[in-house]
Formats: structure tokens, C-alpha cells, sequence
């Protein structure tokens, strides 16, 4: 076991299972202490968005804690987190959320990372009543299933990549030519969050007349695109859509560079989480990176200030620029904060309520909930690697900075 600051993180095999965290159960409230539960991605193929989770969670307990804590019914309540690692399985993940429910009475939920993950978790808070709110599940298939207890304070999945699409589409109209006559490749992990990005991409794609000349699937161990690459090589496509968490994000800059591959755009997922500019320096240049969030942007709260601010607490925090996933982790904690206070209860009705009735702003961006769960007040955007920087590029109307397209050459860098 390893604690933390106001947290613990308990890493158990699964023969350990019944063995409690501290010997005694864990309830939702202990004594001035209000107790959240995550299953997290610690090890697995998610660990380093795993991180991002947890940090994220971690920098919003402490603020909170620091600025006087939650206040409920008249009295000021700290908060605690308390961890266990899903190990990146879905299945370990539902059999770890229900643990936190059923012995550690937890009544309060934190999100895990990624789509796969949340999915096979929801139905267990559901079934259980127990509100979850979460910043890294963006599936859309999450908001179909009539679940009434799932909060997300992202932009879904389908959206993601999207916006490239329009990018291309506007680009071309810029030049005098047709957006119809734009070739599209696509590849993308087999797993719900990403096939969910290709479905917006395919959407968008149909919406302007685009051809798509190569639409694979990422081997399982994300570590190889020669195949997909082979085909753009030969086939030539205007727009190249990646998408495949952090390994596949960094397999794709990797090998676009060592095989000197040519297309006008490139757009991914997970650029800051696969960190593809420590990895890969220039390399990494003129790729398009999806975003939740920006810290150009110009949102800001009581907690953390501006965009700007929170990135520069979280990197003096935790030594590196804040990723995207962990600012909405940050977000989703202020929103369990801002509902608690709201309520004035515990009880896990009323909080469902004031969650639902969500209406508020942060450093992230505003959240509102639809009837479903999802966020409908704030959008993705673009930003391109310009110089080892990130500039937001689109959508052009938020634009700090100017797209480069098409891309450079690799013999004119």
C-alpha cells in the first residue's frame, strides 16, 4: 500500500481481493473527510494516461483541501481519493468498482481512463445508484444506454478528429479546389473510443464528398503501421487520421519519420500523453493533435484561475505540461465539488440530481450536462506542432495561430 496526501492507492492481486484497505470498511464519509473511489490504469497498456488520471485528481483534492475543502450542511468536509489499479482491463475494472461500492462504501465515483474501461465500469455504478463522474471516457456508445448515474465532462469521441476533416475541407476551398476530390486514409485501434473517432471522421468525410482510399485497423500491440504507411506511400491521400491511444500515437510519429512518409495533413489523438515532442523533437512538426482543452484557452474559476495558471501549477506540481486527460480529471473533481456543495447532502439521489443540473464554468471549459451525461458546453479543438509548440489552429474562429499546411516535405525541413 502507498498513501499520499489526502489519497491512497492500493495496487491488489486479485487473490487479495477480500482483504480490505485499512483493515476496516471505508465509507463514503469519515468523520471531516469526504472519500471518493478510482480504479485506474496504473499498469497495462494505459499507464501513462493512467497517470495523467490520477495526477489530474490528485492537484484538484489538494486545491480544494487548501482552499478551505467542500462545504456540506454547514460544515467544511476535506476530500481523499481512495485507488486501485484496473491493471488497463475492463474486467478487473468492473470487479474493482464494485469492491470500492460493495466493502469499501464508497458512494462516490471518479472515472478510470479510457472508453473501454468506463464502459465495463457504468453499468456496476448504475446498477449500484452510485454516481460516477468522469473525464476520460468519451465513447459515444456510453450516452445510448439510458444510464442515469454517468456524468462526463468531455467532448465525445465522434468529435475528435472530426474537426481535421472540416480543416481539410476549408483548406481546399482556400486553394480554388473541390473538398470532393480530397483522399482520406484512416487507422485506429480497434477498441470503442477510436472506432468511435473513425465513425466522425467517416461522417464528416461523407458530409463533404471526400474518398476514403485506406481504412485500417492498428495491430493489437500498436507497434507497427508499416502496412497502413506502405498504402499512403502508394496511394497518396490528402488527410492521414490516426488514432490509437498513447503507443499508437507514438508508433505513428516514429515511423512517419523514419520512413520519410508524405501527406498535406496528418491529425492524431494523444500527441501530449505519447509526449511525440520529448520523443521525437522536429519529427513531430506539422502533426495535427485533437485536444479537450488548451491552456491558450480562456476559461478560468476560483480554484485554479485561468488556463494558464492551472498549466503552470500542474507542471510545477508534477514536472511536465499538463495533458488534456489530466485536466479533465482536475474538471471532473470540481464538479463532484460544485454538486456536493449544491446538494448540502450525501444522499445519492439528491447528488445525481445536482448533478444533472450542472451548470457551471472552470479552467477546462463550462460543463452542462444533456439528458444523457454528456457535456453539450464545450468543443475540441485542433492545435498543430509548430517548432516543438503547440499553436491551436482550429476551429478557425478560436485559432491563436496559423495553420501550416501542407505540411513540409521531409527534404525541405
Amino acid at each position: 500500500m502507498y498513501r499520499y496526501l489526502k489519497s491512497a492507492f492500493v495496487a491488489l492481486p486479485s487473490a487479495a481481493l477480500a482483504m480490505s484497505l485499512f483493515g476496516t470498511a471505508q465509507a463514503k464519509v469519515e468523520g471531516d473527510t469526504i472519500v471518493l473511489g478510482a480504479a485506474l490504469s496504473f499498469t497495462g497498456k494505459y499507464k501513462t494516461n493512467g497517470k495523467h488520471t490520477k495526477n489530474g485528481y490528485e492537484l484538484a483534492v489538494k486545491r480544494v483541501n487548501e482552499m478551505g475543502g467542500v462545504k456540506v450542511g454547514g460544515k467544511n468536509y476535506e476530500l481523499k481519493v481512495v485507488y486501485y489499479d484496473d491493471e488497463s482491463t475492463p474486467a478487473r475494472g468492473a470487479q474493482l468498482v464494485e469492491r470500492l461500492i460493495k466493502q469499501d462504501g464508497i458512494q462516490f465515483m471518479l472515472g478510470p481512463y479510457s472508453s473501454g474501461l468506463t464502459k465495463a465500469m457504468a453499468p456496476v455504478t448504475e446498477k449500484y445508484k452510485i454516481p460516477m463522474v468522469e473525464g476520460n471516457g468519451a465513447s459515444r456508445s456510453l450516452f445510448n444506454k439510458g444510464y442515469k448515474y454517468l456524468f462526463a465532462v468531455l467532448s465525445t469521441s465522434e468529435q475528435y478528429l472530426a474537426e481535421a476533416i472540416n480543416l481539410a475541407a476549408e483548406q481546399a476551398k482556400a486553394a480554388g479546389k473541390d473538398p470532393g476530390t480530397l483522399k482520406l486514409a484512416l487507422a485506429v485501434e480497434n477498441d470503442p473510443f477510436s472506432q468511435d473517432i473513425r465513425a466522425g471522421v467517416l461522417d464528416d468525410a461523407k458530409k463533404h464528398g471526400m474518398k476514403v482510399v485506406i481504412d485500417d485497423k492498428l495491430p493489437k500491440e500498436l507497434n507497427d503501421m508499416t502496412v497502413t504507411l506502405t498504402k499512403v506511400k502508394a496511394l497518396k491521400p490528402d488527410v492521414l487520421v490516426v488514432s490509437g491511444h498513447s503507443k499508437g500515437a507514438a508508433t505513428a510519429v516514429r515511423q512517419m519519420m523514419e520512413q520519410k512518409v508524405e501527406v498535406p495533413m496528418f491529425a492524431i489523438t494523444h500527441c501530449e500523453a505519447a509526449d511525440v515532442v520529448g520523443k521525437f523533437g522536429p519529427g513531430a512538426d506539422y502533426t495535427l493533435c485533437a485536444t479537450q482543452w488548451a491552456e491558450t484557452m480562456t476559461y478560468e474559476d476560483d480554484y485554479f484561475g485561468s488556463a494558464s495558471d492551472y498549466a503552470k501549477l500542474f507542471e510545477k506540481e508534477y514536472g511536465y505540461v499538463p495533458p488534456y486527460q489530466a485536466a479533465e480529471s482536475t474538471a471532473s473533481v470540481l464538479v463532484w465539488v460544485d454538486a456536493l456543495q449544491r446538494a448540502s447532502s450525501f444522499d445519492t439521489a439528491k447528488l445525481r440530481d445536482a448533478l444533472s443540473a450542472t451548470d457551471m464554468r472552470t479552467f477546462y471549459g463550462n460543463v452542462k450536462f444533456d439528458e444523457t451525461g454528456k457535456n453539450i458546453a464545450k468543443p475540441m479543438v485542433l492545435r498543430q506542432i509548430q517548432g516543438g509548440q503547440y499553436k491551436v489552429v482550429a476551429p478557425t474562429k478560436w485559432a491563436s495561430d496559423k495553420l501550416v499546411h501542407p505540411r513540409p516535405k521531409w527534404s525541405e525541413r
